[in-house]
């Protein structure tokens, strides 16, 4: 599987994901620079797929990878796994910015695109 290292360690990165999918399941709406935005829309589209699914298994694995948050966990389950129920997959929208000042990075803002 190919995937964005970010420059960062493995620790740190897989934390600094975390930390942003947990954000974005919050706030439903973050801006970061765009390779960012798209390591974390692969790991958002994980757990809606997980809340969809239900079962035990699938919430341990989401509050795994959200470091324990119950709260974004209980989002995931009950919010967004019922507003995605007919959609498979597309759960974010990528909306393009101008580059950060200091070393020109394509800013973003990732939103989570509203589900019937």
């Amino acid at each position: 599987m190919a995937y964005r290292k970010l420059g960062r360690t493995c620790k740190h990165r897989r934390s600094m994901l975390a930390n942003l999918t947990k954000d974005l399941i919050m706030n439903e709406k973050i801006e970061t620079t765009e390779t960012r935005a798209k390591e974390v829309r692969k790991f958002f589209d994980k757990m809606v797929t997980y809340g969809k699914d239900g079962s035990l298994v699938s919430r341990r694995k989401a509050l795994a990878f959200l470091q324990n948050d119950t709260v974004a966990t209980k989002k995931v389950f009950d919010d967004f796994a019922t507003r995605f129920a007919n959609r498979n997959g597309g759960y974010t929208r990528i909306l393009k910015l101008t580059e950060r000042k200091g070393d020109d990075a394509l800013m973003v803002i990732l939103e989570v695109v509203e589900g019937k």
